[in-house]
């Protein structure tokens, strides 16, 4: 399996945070950083959602999502990408990924930070066809790393 780290942005809920352990876990995901507030074991509430996995995925923490992205590119990631439905993003499914890779996903009010956004090589993104254009992070989560695999490992086109 290929290395990928979730760098998690300012997340403001243990329960979206447990949730995405459960999805690293499921993909192979090598580790995740919490950033800023985002909620890292041992927490309860991340825990309980986690269901083990928050003692099965690396977790590393650090202050901010730029500081996650500087530290990783010295280490030799190859693309650090943001999930994030903006202008220049690209389909999840549509994207050509190198590995290492690393995934920014941002607070679920506010997105991805803007250091962060100025520090990565590109954004991915889900299509969006409703008037609010989001949805939870988790979601947002399984759905672009189950992209990433089914892109990288199976050969999976739109």
């Amino acid at each position: 399996m290929e290395k990928i780290c979730i760098i998690l942005d300012r997340l403001r809920s243990a329960h979206n945070t447990g949730n995405i352990f459960r999805i690293a876990e499921a993909v192979g995901a090598s580790e995740i950083i919490a950033c800023g507030y985002t909620p890292a074991p041992p927490h309860p509430k991340l825990a309980k959602t986690a269901m083990g996995t928050d003692e099965m995925v690396p977790c590393r923490v650090m202050p901010d999502a730029a500081t996650a992205i500087r530290t990783l590119r010295e280490e030799g990631y190859k693309m650090i990408l943001a999930a994030e439905y903006a202008p220049g993003s690209v389909f999840a499914w549509e994207k050509k990924y190198e590995f290492p890779l690393a995934i920014v996903l941002g607070n679920e009010a506010l997105g991805v930070s803007p250091e962060a956004l100025d520090a990565v090589d590109g954004l991915v993104s889900l299509p969006m066809f409703g008037e609010k254009c989001s949805i939870n992070v988790g979601n947002a989560a399984a759905a672009i790393l189950y992209a990433v695999i089914g892109v990288s490992h199976y050969g999976v086109e739109v």
